[in-house]
């Protein structure tokens, strides 16, 4: 088969693809069409160049996860995951330059909903792992690739669900590979230079929704009421929007800002009452590296009453909360002392933090993968303010890292792109990612 395309030809038409599946997930079951079209078509793609698959629908019609495994030269080594999720958040065509749907391929760029989160790894984790089939190549692991849904939710119909009742899928894992690293940062230089930094996901903020409720009395919207439930809620939520958590630096964001502020000669000391200030010229990043700095507690949601004059006996507020590793506990005492007695407070959904070293065999071999595509690379760690399926399979002590390399240019807000309008990735940035994934698959 001498003719058969290697991986770097054809990641491209693969995202394209995939990216026409709408695989929109809105977080309600009877909105969400699901994973499984894509799903299967996954599975076929695999299965042409011979691979088993095996096909899981995680506890729900349609919700549809895909497993496959190439066996490696040496059994007794763990097994490493590479996992991409199917499923998108929603997307309104009105406001896109292009079909959200369509995967068009122009201007140097694949563009759609889901083309950095995460068509584009699903696609490159594809290419590569139907090139190691073709040409016969033993890595030297067991490499299983997962395709999975319900990330966009959290991973009720996806990871936490295989996680709780699928284990057997997940045999032998040692380690994972996913979503939201690898990516280069290109920051200037104290010499006047610039430098592209490759940012690996060591850690990742847990996910909590927290429920506020409160009981009141009842009544006329016209009469003096001292005991109202929409109030209560009301100043909790405004005390907890208003609040600032302390400042606390994980080993993650340190050796991150320590590597960013070497390149750049910047001092990002965490007693500088401007620390916000210097974070704010890394660009789009900030986003992300400054959410990481602290817990953050944002309402999100209010739900009271049914009438304009009518004090109704209860109300509820959602808050998204985002908290660092080993804060959990304190967290819950400041917010508690924000909320006061009168409001209580439920988990709605309660993901843990996730936080790993950046040493290791499989750290080197991301260095040297990246090194080995672009020779001025500097991998550096870093923590991720979101979550991804890594929440679910730590729980089977599972080393989970964020590496789905891409190199982009320097003026593209890469951070902005996730589940935002005219969300594109580069061409040549599928195409650098896919040869990075290849090396790295082949010496991990």
């Amino acid at each position: 088969m001498t003719d058969a395309p290697d991986a770097i030809s054809e990641v491209v038409g693969l995202v394209s693809e995939l990216i026409r599946f709408d695989t929109s997930n809105t977080g309600d079951p009877a909105t969400t069409k699901g994973e499984e079209e894509c799903a299967r078509w996954v599975a076929a793609r695999l299965e042409e160049v011979g691979y088993e698959t095996e096909y899981a629908e995680a506890g729900a019609p349609g919700r549809g996860n895909v497993f496959a495994r190439l066996r490696g030269s040496d059994p007794d080594r763990g097994a490493l995951m590479i996992h991409g999720h199917l499923d998108v958040v929603p997307a309104e065509p009105a406001d896109w330059s292009v079909h959200p749907f369509s995967g068009a391929v122009s201007d140097g760029y694949v563009w759609g909903r889901g083309a950095v989160d995460m068509k584009d790894m699903v696609g490159m984790t594809l290419a590569v792992a139907r090139h190691f089939k073709r040409a016969g190549i033993v890595p030297p692991r067991d490499l299983v690739f997962a395709f999975l849904s319900d990330e966009e939710h959290g991973g009720t119909y996806g990871g936490q669900w295989l996680v709780d009742n699928r284990p057997d899928l997940f045999a032998g894992v040692t380690e994972a590979i996913g979503e939201v690293g690898g990516f280069s940062l290109t920051v200037p230089t104290r010499d006047g230079g610039e430098r592209r930094l490759y940012l690996i996901e060591t850690a990742e903020k847990g996910l909590s929704w927290m429920r506020l409720s409160a009981r009141g009395r009842a009544g006329h919207g016209s009469m003096v009421h001292d005991d109202n439930a929409v109030t209560a809620v009301a100043e909790a939520v405004a005390r907890l929007g208003r609040h600032q958590f302390p400042l606390v630096l994980t080993d993650s964001v340190a050796q991150f800002l320590a590597a960013v502020g070497e390149e750049m000669g910047v001092d990002f000391d965490p007693a500088s009452p401007d620390l916000d200030g210097a974070i704010a010229k890394l660009g789009g990043i900030a986003r992300i590296v400054g959410a990481t700095l602290r817990d953050t507690a944002n309402p999100t949601m209010l739900k009271a009453g049914y009438k304009a004059n009518v004090i109704p006996a209860t109300a509820e507020a959602m808050i998204d909360c985002r908290v660092l590793p080993g804060r959990k506990a304190a967290f819950e005492r400041e917010v508690d002392e924000l909320i006061g007695p009168h409001v209580t407070r439920t988990w709605e959904r309660d993901l843990p933090s996730v936080e790993t070293t950046f040493d290791g065999d499989l750290v080197d071999a991301m260095n040297a993968a990246l090194l080995a595509v672009d020779p001025d690379a500097r991998p550096v760690p870093y923590m991720l303010s979101g979550g991804t399926d890594a929440k679910a399979f730590v729980r089977l002590g599972i080393r989970c890292f964020g590496f789905a390399p891409l190199r982009l240019p320097p003026d593209l807000d890469f951070s902005a792109l996730f589940h935002g309008v005219d969300e594109r990735v580069p061409v040549d940035a599928l195409e650098f990612g896919t040869e990075v994934l290849e090396h790295f698959l082949s010496h991990c």
